[in-house]
């Protein structure tokens, strides 16, 4: 009995309904008023006791909130300028999707915007690179094919391993077609067609003596490839800006790591 007395008066100070602003609830509804004005005095008194004889820990505690439960009032700058500059980069590429599909703006023309961007598909290239090695006779262009096929190769896995890691997906939702799926190329950054002809468009004009005519057209093909891509609704204007910076990178890793002609020469012997 004496341990159950002290338990009963815990139990009736954590009861809420004991507390003195809610005493109203207990009382009948003849005495409203007057014990409205005795709970409020009640409450003021018993809030100051209960603010002097409060544990300071459990202050602290009720002090301290999780940080998902509070919000960022003032975020930092370059969040906001990262997160400005890509809902311009998401709007602009949309606008520019003018041949994502047939109910498009442009939508009778996507099947040569199509064929554009297969002039800059790896494999068409891989295997015309290989046709004219078999047919070469000279060491020189041997030299060239061979640095060339290494260059192709090596942006076909570095742009897989890029798209791999970032994973970001084109403005529309367009499905990759079958030369996408055997080159791994289906996801928008960076965009591969873009990286492929910036770097073969820099290989040939640092390799082949070519008219200034020529050139300035190997440019513009390379420029109209990488944009071909944004009409057609495969990659954001990014994705194609990121890949002409790639194809650059990847020319010049290609010259760090030429292949002379003997080491050509011994590489086609094994082939």
């Amino acid at each position: 009995m004496p341990a159950s007395q002290p338990r009963s008066r815990a139990r009736d100070r954590n009861n809420v309904l004991n507390r003195a602003e809610f005493l109203s609830l207990n009382q009948p509804l003849k005495g409203m008023q007057e014990s409205r004005s005795s709970s409020r005095k009640q409450s003021g008194q018993t809030g100051g006791a209960g603010t002097q004889n409060g544990n300071p820990k459990e202050r602290r505690q009720s002090q301290q909130l999780p940080e998902e439960d509070c919000m960022q009032l003032n975020p930092s700058f370059k969040g906001i300028a990262f997160n400005s500059l890509l809902a311009i980069d998401i709007c602009m590429s949309k606008r520019m999707g003018v041949c994502a599909n047939k109910a498009s703006s442009w939508g009778g023309a996507r099947s040569m915007i199509n064929l554009l961007g297969i002039t800059g598909h790896g494999i068409p290239w891989i295997a015309g690179t290989l046709i004219c090695l078999v047919k070469s006779s000279t060491l020189a262009g041997q030299e060239v094919l061979m640095n060339l096929l290494l260059a192709l190769l090596l942006d076909i896995m570095i742009v897989a391993g890029l798209q791999k890691l970032a994973k970001r997906k084109g403005p529309y939702d367009v499905t990759p077609g079958l030369l996408d799926y055997l080159t791994m190329d289906t996801y928008a950054f960076p965009a591969g067609h873009a990286s492929r002809a910036a770097m073969l468009s820099k290989f040939f004009l640092n390799h082949l003596v070519l008219a200034i005519p020529l050139r300035i057209l190997l440019v513009l093909w390379a420029l109209c490839v990488g944009f071909s891509r944004v009409m057609i609704g495969r990659h954001h204007i990014t994705d194609v800006l990121s890949g002409f910076v790639f194809g650059y990178l990847q020319f010049r890793l290609v010259e760090l790591i030429w292949m002379s002609s003997n080491t050509c020469q011994m590489l086609i012997s094994i082939w």
